[in-house]
């Protein structure tokens, strides 16, 4: 039986969704997606109403079509409890990490600095937990280190890329690498190391909060 063009735009749009081939936050632009499926935009724009029906995209005026965020408080919790135990992996890693350690770090934030002109946020996220385990893998506690592995684990599982939602959190996110690298090198109190690893994670949350609730900043602003 011949499909419609329009089940038939849904089916291929879903199954990449399915797929993480477009991740949360990944714009849907509907020409392209025509182009790309040798159609008009019309099929393509019911497509993506049903997919919005089931949970599955979101439209924001001025923005247009997304694939849908995972479950916000979900995510916020798990970003929040990364925080606590990474941070605290993270001070207790610091006299243990060799300048080979802090040399490999350092290179990797480098790379995540020049993907910013081109920015990718997929390959900029796997960097930053290459970054982040190349600080807290020496953890001299294992069931800390086993609460920091379990939180990036769930923390794959909820979402693809956070900035790939928020791409103007990644500069931000580089410089307070540095600034974490250099209380390390700086022999700082360990609590300062840690509130910096824990803060770092929590003002992605910030960011991530601010631009899923837009209308919260333009309350606060008007307040």
């Amino acid at each position: 039986m011949t499909i419609s063009k329009s089940e038939s735009a849904y089916r291929w749009i879903r199954s990449r969704i399915a797929a993480h081939r477009f991740g949360p936050g990944y714009r849907l632009v509907l020409s392209a997606i025509a182009d790309e499926l040798q159609m008009s935009v019309v099929p393509v724009r019911e497509a993506i109403r049903r997919l919005e029906a089931e949970g599955l995209v979101t439209f924001e005026r001025n923005v247009g079509a997304r694939v849908a965020m995972v479950d916000e408080s979900e995510y916020v919790h798990t970003m929040q409890t990364l925080g606590l135990v990474e941070g605290s992996a993270t001070a207790l890693s610091a006299p243990l990490l060799r300048d080979e350690d802090l040399e490999r770090a350092d290179e990797i934030n480098d790379r995540m600095r020049r993907l910013l002109d081109h920015f990718d946020a997929h390959a900029f996220t796997a960097l930053n937990r290459d970054f982040h385990s190349a600080l807290y893998e020496p953890c001299p506690n294992p069931h800390l280190l086993d609460l920091v592995h379990r939180g990036w684990s769930r923390l794959s599982g909820i979402r693809d890329s956070t900035f790939a939602f928020v791409p103007g959190r990644a500069s931000h996110s580089v410089e307070e690498h540095g600034e974490i690298l250099r209380l390390i090198r700086a022999g700082a109190d360990p609590l300062e190391i840690e509130l910096a690893a824990r803060n770092h994670r929590w003002r992605t949350i910030d960011a991530f909060l601010a631009a899923r609730h837009p209308e919260r900043l333009a309350e606060t602003a008007a307040s």
